[in-house]
Order: structure tokens, then C-alpha cells, then sequence
């Protein structure tokens, strides 16, 4: 089984390290690992430059933002299974590629996923929140549940029936992705372990403004699938989000 591990960055210097050095140490050896950058002026690319001899596809770019430029990386895969690790993320361990390939062979699954951990951005060995994913059930969607996007692998088959990433989401297309997976029907397997350490304070966090915007997507997600919107689903979403300080 062959694994194409994307990673999308613009203006990463701070951390797009750590990201790079987390996907090489995996001692799984059919890797192909693709850098997308929008063209990052902060010295991201002088450090990626540092790994290319190591990293199969680098493209540097203008992009229409952070979905289009996963696309691209969709585009670009060609492994039987595809993995998305922003550049603020990393691998909890070296053997995550080998446990999710053991996961896949162990199963007939067309999606596997594992647990996060949300890490404080100074101090990466403090943990400030925990997502546990759970086992999926279809009825825990109205709930607002889904799997956390950093800790996502998907065969690229799945990508090719059922498409990419929507570019009318500014903030939500990975929830709309995988609600549409979900829709679908595909096969799916949890993995109770925790697969990547993940920096508070991401994209779609950055401001009251931004937030809501976000919830307005998460909601469109629904009707653009055919489905009305689960009674108190941003709420319930909320909720469960608050849990994960207490876990």
C-alpha cells in the first residue's frame, strides 16, 4: 500500500518544520510526500528546499487559498491512500503510517481515522485539548460530530468516485468533504490511538467573524447534501467541542 501524504503551507516558517522532519521519520517506506505552498514569502520554502531530495513533489504557487491548494495535492497523489498534515501539525510517532496501513489491510475500509491532540503553539509538549473521535455511527452526525480532518486517510479511489475538496468553502470544505463521504456510504475504521499532535488556533478559529462564517458553512454543508439541518446542530457541535478540555 502506497501512502501520499500532502501538506499545504503559506508563510509555515515557525513550524512547517517539525511537520516535514514528522512525515520523513515514518518507518513505512512506500511514501510519496507533496509540498504545496502559495507562494510564501517568510523563508517556508528555504526550509523545505532543506528536505527536497527527500520530498517527492514540491510546488510553489499563488493558490485560491488553503482547499484549492489541497486539491492541487489530490491531483498530484497517486497513492492507493491519501493523507492531509497541515504545516502546523505533525505525526504523534513514527509507526502512524504503519498503523494505519495495518488498519486498512485488517479491514475492508475506505477511510481510516484516529484520535488528535491540540497542543499550546510556544510549548508543543503541553497538551491543552484532546480530541477522542470515537466509533462513527451515522446518527452522531446530527450532533455535529465528524472526524478530525488532521488525522483523515482516504483511498484515492474514494477522492476519484466522489471528488475533491468544494471551492465554494472558504472555511468548511473538509467538513463538507467528509460529510459527503460519510453520505455515501463508504466503509469506515477507527483507530483508538492518537495519530497527530495538532497547534491550537487554526484557520477557521481565528475570530468571532471568522467563526461564525464557519458555522454558516457547516450548516450549508447539510443542504448542499440534499439533508435539512439537524435541530440545535451548531449547539450540539459546540457542546461537544467543550468536552474535549475535560478529556
Amino acid at each position: 500500500m502506497k501512502f501520499s501524504i500532502i501538506t499545504v503551507s503559506y508563510n509555515s516558517a515557525l513550524t512547517i518544520e517539525d511537520t516535514i522532519i514528522s512525515v520523513l521519520a515514518q518507518n513505512y517506506d512506500d511514501l510519496e510526500y507533496i509540498i504545496i505552498d502559495g507562494g510564501s514569502k517568510d523563508g517556508t520554502i528555504d526550509i523545505v528546499n532543506k528536505y527536497k531530495d527527500k520530498i517527492s513533489k514540491i510546488v510553489c504557487e499563488p493558490d485560491k487559498g488553503i482547499y484549492d491548494a489541497m486539491n492541487k495535492g489530490l491531483k498530484m497523489a497517486t497513492g492507493d491512500v491519501v493523507g492531509i498534515l497541515n504545516s502546523d501539525d505533525f505525526y504523534k510517532n513514527t509507526a502512524v503510517l504503519k498503523e494505519v496501513s495495518e488498519a486498512f489491510k485488517n479491514s475492508d475500509a475506505d477511510i481510516c481515522y484516529g484520535d488528535i491532540e491540540y497542543i499550546d503553539r510556544e510549548n508543543i509538549k503541553k497538551v491543552v485539548r484532546f480530541w477522542k473521535a470515537g466509533e462513527y455511527k451515522k446518527e452522531k452526525l446530527n450532533s455535529g460530530w465528524i472526524m478530525p480532518h488532521p488525522a483523515l486517510f482516504v483511498k484515492k479511489e474514494i477522492y476519484n468516485k466522489y471528488g475533491l475538496f468544494n471551492l465554494d468553502f472558504k472555511i468548511a470544505a473538509d467538513y463538507e468533504l467528509m460529510l459527503r463521504f460519510l453520505l455515501k456510504e463508504v466503509r469506515v475504521k477507527y483507530i483508538k490511538k492518537t495519530l497527530v499532535s495538532m497547534r491550537e488556533g487554526g484557520f477557521s478559529g481565528q475570530s468571532y467573524k471568522q467563526r461564525k462564517k464557519g458555522w454558516e458553512e457547516l450548516k450549508r454543508a447539510w443542504t448542499i447534501n440534499g439533508l435539512p439541518i439537524p435541530k440545535l446542530f451548531i449547539f450540539r457541535r459546540l457542546l461537544s467541542k467543550i468536552k474535549q478540555y475535560f478529556v
